[in-house]
């Protein structure tokens, strides 16, 4: 076993420690976080193409179920059901699997599946695919990986180069008031401009995922460059704001509500703005608020003007 083979599988075996320790402590949303970090690790180790792995594709395949098992124990800890349907005493039935993998030859302890490449859908697609999901088990279509590009989280782009008498925006997206953030996976937020109908006027920018969870928030605190000076801006577009989320049973990205900002509303300094449910409607139709409880998205902005 070549040194970084045997770092890597320390490394496992911390994390898995840390997150069942977290479990038994009844520490859901650390749980939560460090079960979801670890799978994601194993995912990307399964699914590698290189040449200088010292794991076996057999040995591949183990890390993949162990990373679908670490995500089963997520989605029953979120489950609002008092049966769990991934108990803790099976998920440690693991550590000595993920320890041993490389000796390991015994037959994997659970009937699971390898999880596949996660899927991020565009806005309303995630209602398509739970209703097809209920009504045509197995089937293909929506429910196809292929159906959706992947887009990875953290796409800022940089600041445009001023131009005299031209206004620039940057708006630093705070946090985001959720009555159950703690329980969002893998949370961003993508940004968007649109004309009044639905038409992109810039590049979408996702943000990377939020750097931290507290009570009832989610926080980011990341600037977003907006792509076009603000004078250049078609009459009726707004700025939309989509919060997303991955949804381990379902196995896909799922915008979770949105929010958006219309011209006159561009001004220095602090404001929050109403959240609303999904699907994003980017023509501002049919809009229903997300709930009646003081929840918003709070933002700040800052002007920049040669």
């Amino acid at each position: 076993m070549s040194e970084v083979t045997r770092s890597l599988l320390q490394r496992w075996g911390a994390s898995f420690r840390r997150g069942a320790d977290f479990d038994s402590w009844g520490q859901l949303v650390e749980a939560i976080d460090e079960y979801q970090i670890l799978a994601r690790h194993l995912q990307k180790e399964a699914q590698a193409q290189h040449n200088n792995s010292e794991f076996t594709e057999e040995q591949k395949k183990t890390i993949g179920k162990i990373a679908t098992c670490l995500e089963l124990r997520s989605a029953a800890l979120q489950s609002t059901q008092s049966q769990e349907e991934f108990k803790l005493e099976d998920l440690k039935k693991l550590e000595p699997i993920l320890k041993n993998i490389l000796t390991y030859n015994k037959e994997f302890p659970f009937d699971v599946q390898p999880v596949p490449l996660r899927r991020i859908l565009a806005p309303g697609e995630e209602e398509n695919l739970e209703f097809e999901e209920e009504d045509e088990e197995g089937g293909a279509g929506a429910g196809s990986p292929d159906s959706f590009p992947a887009r990875v989280p953290g796409t800022l782009l940089p600041r445009l180069p001023s131009e005299p008498g031209m206004t620039l925006l940057t708006i630093r997206i705070e946090k985001i008031g959720l009555k159950d953030a703690g329980q969002c996976i893998d949370p961003y937020i993508t940004v968007s401009v649109k004309d009044l109908n639905g038409i992109d006027l810039t590049p979408v920018q996702d943000t990377p995922v939020a750097s931290r969870k507290e009570d009832t928030y989610v926080h980011f605190n990341v600037d977003i460059e907006l792509q076009k000076h603000v004078e250049k801006l078609t009459k009726g577009a707004a700025i939309f704001f989509e919060f997303k989320h991955y949804k381990p049973k379902k196995r896909f990205t799922s915008t979770k509500c949105f929010a958006f900002m219309e011209m006159d509303e561009i001004k220095p300094g602090p404001i929050v703005i109403e959240l609303y449910k999904k699907p994003t409607d980017f023509k501002r139709k049919k809009l229903q608020l997300l709930t009646k409880k003081p929840l918003y998205l709070h933002l700040h902005q800052t002007l920049h003007k040669e």
